[in-house]
């Protein structure tokens, strides 16, 4: 290094800037601070609390432009929402449901509650397509949130994590107060965005003993985000199996076929595009 560039670094070090390369961090510009509970149990394994705001943050990665924007059905695929029609869906108290339906998509209808499928499937592939409000509004848990709650039990969290950051396990595309997804792969607000998720349901013996976890592998914009995924059990705050902000387990025996519900968390989100099909898991062996 030459002695004018050494010099310059210490007077532009002095005043608090900084030159290209040189990391300096000014006493007058606090940390973020990232939302989330350190007065929580500790996750299995003992590193983490659950919504640790200390819990590292997933890389950002830019998706490609499209993956599976607007694919079609397979043949064996059910179609659960191609727009207009809620005739697949009913509220959770099992009346009809009332969101908002809009050219090809619907969007959250506000106080509306949360939606689910009529009917219900074990072992699935499902495909979604979303999109958060734009301009956005709020932080964290409060900017486009929304989730993919399974048998209202299992959570994939739906939220603008663009640019905005909260407690890791509890971002876009997490298994939510358990896993953070393994990249951040959102796209800005109001773009279209797809989930395509492989589930498969618990299983139970006869004595009841669980002998199988839930298992998810999520795609996010194309970009693998869960990769077979054990749950822990239920979604803490999302039944009353787990309350908010305490451990999963797993609820009393249940069958393997399970609903589809869109939560409500009084953000208004769009779906468009849901189509579900059963994986055919074991019927050819």
């Amino acid at each position: 290094m030459n002695k004018t560039r050494f010099y310059l670094r210490i007077l532009l070090a002095a005043v608090g800037a900084c030159l290209p390369g040189c990391a300096t961090h000014s006493p007058t510009q606090p940390a973020e601070k990232i939302e989330g509970f350190t007065d929580t149990p500790m996750e299995p394994g003992g590193k983490w609390h659950v919504h640790d705001p200390a819990r590292p943050q997933p890389q950002m990665v830019t998706p490609g432009v499209a993956f599976s924007q607007g694919a079609p059905a397979p043949s064996d695929a059910e179609l659960l929402f191609g727009g207009g029609s809620l005739a697949q869906w009913e509220t959770v108290q099992g009346k009809e449901a009332t969101w908002k339906t809009r050219n090809d998509f619907m969007e959250t209808a506000p106080r509306g509650g949360g939606i689910r499928t009529r009917g219900k499937w074990a072992d699935f592939q499902l495909h979604l397509e979303w999109a958060s409000p734009n301009p956005p509004a709020g932080t964290g848990q409060g900017r486009g949130n929304s989730g993919i709650l399974i048998n209202g039990m299992y959570e994939i969290q739906v939220l603008d994590s663009y640019n905005d950051r909260t407690y890791a396990d509890g971002q876009a595309a997490a298994i939510y107060g358990q896993s953070p997804p393994l990249v951040n792969a959102c796209k800005p607000p109001g773009e279209w965005q797809t989930y395509d998720i492989l589930f498969e349901s618990p299983r139970w013996n006869d004595k009841g003993e669980l002998i199988r976890k839930a298992v998810a592998t999520v795609l996010h914009n194309g970009v693998v985000v869960q990769n077979r995924y054990e749950f822990n059990g239920c979604t803490d705050g999302i039944s009353d199996v787990v309350p908010w902000r305490t451990l999963s387990k797993y609820p009393a025996p249940h069958s393997p076929a399970v609903f589809i519900q869109l939560q409500d968390h009084g953000n208004p989100v769009r779906f468009r595009n849901i189509w579900i099909r059963s994986m055919h898991l074991g019927e050819n062996s």
